[in-house]
């Protein structure tokens, strides 16, 4: 059975207000108490409700964060950055998983809100802004993380992917290439980094490649397996560039399948610098997200809206840089 206030409260012999000083910090309280306190806390391993804090209006120091796919080295990274600075300042994260589906959005933000949280942290696909302007319009503290919501009135930290699609592709057409294939997936980050892709192509007086398909998951099997399918298809193909490094490491599973050498045959580049990227071989030349810092920022950002310390929103957009290695090379002519 889990201990209580009151196991608490008597085994220190304090009142039961005087234990809820200590884990408040207020109230004037003697330095001997409050050690003896903390003590039979730590004796006891007692934690105190999230909902019954929330009812005396105070803080929770519990923050939630949503994230479309843990599997993904991208957000189990952003994740690890966001929780270490959350311990930092004093917070801890209630974490969940959303696959992407709206439903589970929905039920997570609810959830998270039952559970008295202070505030939450959306790191997900969110194609609707329907359950973020909920949110805002609550006034309840919130703040998105590698995703963009312009039309939106919220704290944001995002990755230029416009920039990052159209200098990946840019350099693939420096090392000589003209015929680039592009594996993504249909969210907002992936169709952003498409457009940069798009407008590369443009500017340098080339035409996107007429072989395409969404994937349907982010992930090494369905970057295998639509990178084979173009390779399958005929037309000719020396280069593709992935919007993540999983899609980018099926991407060459699905050359070595083909009997292509990577890069002398085709040059494969992707997008986030995860770990992934130097653990394939080739390892991988790829756009380099500044995961700690949005990590960092982010939680900053969460932590400013709860304690009311900026009345205006910041809308921060990171820069991508390119990583060079294994994956790609010029085009033998």
């Amino acid at each position: 059975m889990k201990p209580t206030i009151y196991d608490v409260a008597s085994k220190a012999n304090v009142s039961i207000a005087t234990v809820s000083k200590v884990l408040n910090s207020s109230g004037r309280i003697s330095d001997e108490t409050r050690k003896r306190v903390l003590k039979v806390i730590e004796q006891l391993n007692y934690q105190p409700s999230m909902m019954a804090t929330a009812l005396t209006g105070k803080s929770t120091f519990t923050i939630g964060l949503l994230i479309p796919d843990m599997a993904n080295p991208f957000f189990a990274e952003l994740t690890r950055n966001i929780e270490d600075r959350g311990h930092e300042l004093g917070y801890n994260l209630l974490i969940c998983s959303t696959d992407y589906h709206p439903d589970k959005e929905q039920n997570y933000i609810e959830l998270l809100k039952r559970k008295s949280v202070d505030g939450i942290i959306l790191a997900s696909g969110f194609e609707k802004t329907s359950e973020v302007d909920k949110l805002v319009k609550e006034k309840f503290p919130v703040t998105i993380v590698a995703r963009d919501f312009p039309s939106t009135y919220v704290n944001s930290v995002s990755l230029d992917d416009f920039q990052g699609g159209y200098e990946a592709t840019s350099y693939l057409i420096q090392l000589g290439h003209r015929q680039i294939a592009v594996l993504a997936r249909n969210v907002w980050s992936n169709r952003e980094r498409m457009r940069g892709y798009e407008k590369a192509l443009e500017d340098h007086g080339l035409e996107k490649y007429d072989v395409f398909t969404f994937v349907e998951k982010s992930t090494v099997e369905w970057g295998k397996k639509v990178a084979t399918e173009y390779l399958r298809c005929g037309k000719p193909l020396t280069a593709i560039f992935a919007c993540n490094d999983l899609l980018a490491s099926g991407a060459i599973q699905a050359a070595r399948s083909r009997d292509l050498h990577v890069p002398n045959d085709i040059s494969i580049i992707g997008f986030d610098n995860t770990v992934i990227a130097t653990l394939v071989d080739p390892q991988l030349t790829t756009m380099a997200q500044p995961i700690r810092a949005m990590g960092r920022e982010v939680m900053d950002l969460m932590v400013g809206e709860i304690k009311k310390e900026e009345q205006s929103k910041r809308r921060i957009v990171l820069s991508p840089t390119l990583v060079k290695r294994g994956s790609t090379a010029e085009l033998n002519k």
